[in-house]
């Protein structure tokens, strides 16, 4: 089954939550909780930015949206190794477990529908 472009809409809003809470609610390091932070700020950016049913602004059409969350989800495994290098493994394994969800997301998704 292919998640379609209203219920991943509503799986960026809860994601930028998710990330906005982490650093508290995981006790994350001091840089990998910026980072954090930021990465939420820059995911609600795109969802707000993305045009589908939950987008505000609607310009980033939905298929680049895709291709975006594609490059996040690989760049991801690289932060995780550099957090994990320079703060601890629970910032690394965090990263990984996050890039594995954002790569598993973008797999179920069908970026093709609008609906």
């Amino acid at each position: 089954m292919k998640i379609n472009s209203v219920t991943h809409g509503l799986l960026d809003y809860l994601v930028v939550v998710f990330l906005a809470a982490s650093p508290k609610l995981f006790h994350l390091p001091e840089i990998t909780s910026m980072f954090t932070y930021s990465l939420a700020g820059v995911h609600l950016l795109l969802t707000i930015l993305t045009n589908f049913k939950f987008g505000l602004i609607k310009i980033i059409p939905f298929r680049i949206h895709g291709i975006i969350e594609l490059l996040v989800s690989l760049s991801l495994v690289g932060v995780a190794f550099y957090f994990g290098s320079i703060e601890n493994e629970l910032a690394r394994n965090f990263y990984l477990c996050f890039a594995g969800a954002v790569f598993l997301t973008w797999i179920l998704t069908d970026y093709n529908s609008n609906k």
